[in-house]
């Protein structure tokens, strides 16, 4: 056996061997009675209430409204993202200009700024993807400038010694040279725009993992919480695995050039 796919099966059977551990951590801690079970509830009454709600279908309705704000706030706060990092990578008086403003809405807490955006522009989903959208934005920023500009000068010598045009510049050198960071923060962004969701959810909402959470906790139906946590987790990983994979099936042409 390979040994590559040894170390693989390693780390899996290390990373299964912790969850359990903790699995261990919450069964005692419910049988320990410090808390009441309404409090620190059962591993197995969780699962149980798992099971019910996935049967009567809510379970599924919920987090296909949140993987929607998500994947559309990621979609517009990393399209602007990047369109505005090139610029500002590629002007550094832009970059003088703008950035002390993107500094200070970054500095604003986003739960302070969702339930303006839900006043502005209602309940529904565009509230939620622009929230998405705004908490994805900066960390991509950030991570557009530094790729663009840490491109070599030598190497921009090189392309106008060749005659390349810009758009040639732009395909054959700059993207390939910043994709690895872009990516670092295209991977960030995912995890970060389910937080953004919930924000949005927990403001205002009919539908959604973080409206299942607050009308949970409403009720101090504390096994449907951990459910809908669990499932806002289990997203977040799904997505940043799915980022993953893109980055390898994007910088394959690095793994075969070492």
């Amino acid at each position: 056996m390979p040994p590559l796919l040894n170390r693989r099966r390693g780390r899996a059977l290390l990373t299964a061997l912790f969850g359990l551990l903790l699995l261990l951590v919450w069964e005692g801690l419910y049988r320990s009675a410090l808390y009441p079970p309404f409090i620190v509830p059962a591993p197995a009454e969780v699962f149980a209430r798992f099971l019910t709600i996935v049967a009567d279908g809510s379970l599924w309705g919920h987090l296909l409204v949140t993987l929607q704000e998500v994947l559309l706030g990621l979609l517009v706060g990393g399209t602007a993202a990047l369109l505005l990092g090139y610029l500002i990578a590629r002007s550094p008086l832009l970059g003088q200009v703008v950035m002390p403003y993107l500094v200070a809405l970054q500095a604003i807490p986003i739960v302070a700024i969702a339930p303006l955006l839900v006043i502005w522009f209602g309940s529904g989903l565009t509230s939620k993807v622009l929230i998405c959208a705004l908490i994805v934005f900066f960390p991509m920023l950030i991570n557009t400038i530094i790729g663009v500009r840490s491109v070599p000068a030598e190497l921009h010598d090189l392309m106008r010694a060749l005659e390349a045009t810009r758009w040639q510049t732009f395909r054959h050198l700059e993207v390939p040279a910043a994709l690895p960071v872009v990516m670092g923060g295209l991977k960030i962004g995912a995890t970060l725009a389910v937080i953004g969701a919930v924000v949005g959810e927990f403001v205002s909402a009919r539908a959604g993992l973080g409206f299942l959470v607050n009308s949970a906790r409403s009720t101090f139906d504390t096994p449907r919480m951990v459910v809908g946590v669990f499932m806002l987790a289990a997203l977040a990983l799904g997505l940043y695995g799915l980022m993953v994979l893109l980055e390898r099936r994007l910088l394959a042409w690095q793994r075969h050039r070492r």
